[in-house]
């Protein structure tokens, strides 16, 4: 594919003070990077091509950036700072009101990159792999589900005494919005009373929460698409054979106990000041406290993202 370098240059220096007027748009970022202006490209679509954290031959790749994401529509600004494909240059967010508060989220401090990347390592497996290096130290550290292949059943011996528990007791997922149901495995196969099926997953389909059973096919029900995001959380922080009544009762203190399990996630989680902050696409299932990392109102007046030492 032929790609033609972005024909404006977007980038605002910080400190420049100049002002910019943002229409209303969806998942939009906001790219912050500390030590060379960023190259955007748009491809013959033409689309925009983001900067690369997987590609060693994107001119971004060496580079300390990172971002944060954010909605603004007709009933409000929703913006957050996610750690679902990397950990690299720390940010924080902090939304402000014309009536109603203030939220912000710390997001992770200076010096995350480094010490997530010690504690992975020291974790054995191919958790090492995670970590991208510049100039001999930790640029970024990515998330299991971008080294996929390296994790080729790590969690077969957890999803196998998954199914083997639930073969024996109903295991009850409450959705909240499209009511409770329960399941049980038959043949390899987990069936809930309405219907659903769900095959045993892979380590890559629990890193992904995407691909294989949980991949939301074209017309999927309402009910599936509010089941997948919560097997998937229960089976990332490993919690499915201490609570079978999903996501009701969660402890966050139980959350990736078992040795097996999504380690970038868990240290990701312990790094951060208030526990806040997306380590895998569902990171938001909760019965109870936020783990998002997410700020949001229908009176937004000032958004505030703020860059720490890497």
């Amino acid at each position: 594919t032929t790609l033609t370098p972005l024909p404006v240059d977007c980038a605002i220096p910080v400190g420049s003070g100049r002002q910019v007027s943002v229409p209303r748009m969806y998942a939009a970022r906001i790219y912050l990077v500390t030590d060379a202006k960023l190259d955007f490209f748009l491809n013959p679509g033409p689309a925009l091509v983001h900067p690369s954290f997987l590609n060693s031959s994107d001119p971004n790749f060496g580079r300390n950036w990172s971002f944060a994401e954010f909605t603004f529509n007709d009933a409000q600004l929703f913006a957050n700072i996610s750690y679902v494909d990397f950990v690299g240059l720390p940010l924080g967010i902090a939304l402000s009101t014309t009536s109603s508060g203030s939220q912000s989220v710390p997001g992770l401090p200076s010096g995350s990159a480094s010490a997530l990347a010690g504690e992975l390592s020291a974790q054995g497996s191919n958790w090492s792999q995670l970590v991208q290096t510049s100039g001999g130290r930790p640029l970024r550290v990515l998330s299991a589900q971008h080294k996929a292949d390296q994790f080729a059943g790590y969690l077969d011996g957890y999803i196998d005494q998954v199914w083997q528990k639930y073969a024996t007791q109903p295991l009850t997922v409450d959705t909240q919005a499209v009511g409770a149901f329960t399941g049980r495995v038959a043949g390899d196969v987990l069936t809930f009373d309405n219907g659903e099926s769900f095959t045993r997953p892979t380590t890559a389909d629990v890193w992904s929460c995407d691909s294989g059973p949980f991949a939301i096919a074209q017309g999927a029900s309402d009910a599936r698409k509010a089941i997948i995001p919560r097997l998937a959380a229960a089976l990332n922080r490993t919690t499915l054979l201490a609570n079978a009544n999903q996501p009701t009762g969660e402890d966050p203190a139980q959350f990736y106990r078992n040795a097996a399990t999504n380690h970038y996630a868990r240290i990701v989680h312990s790094k951060l000041p208030d526990n806040r902050g997306y380590a895998f696409p569902y990171d938001d299932v909760t019965p109870g406290p936020d783990f998002s990392g997410s700020v949001f109102a229908g009176d937004p007046a000032v958004l505030t993202v703020t860059v720490r030492g890497l």
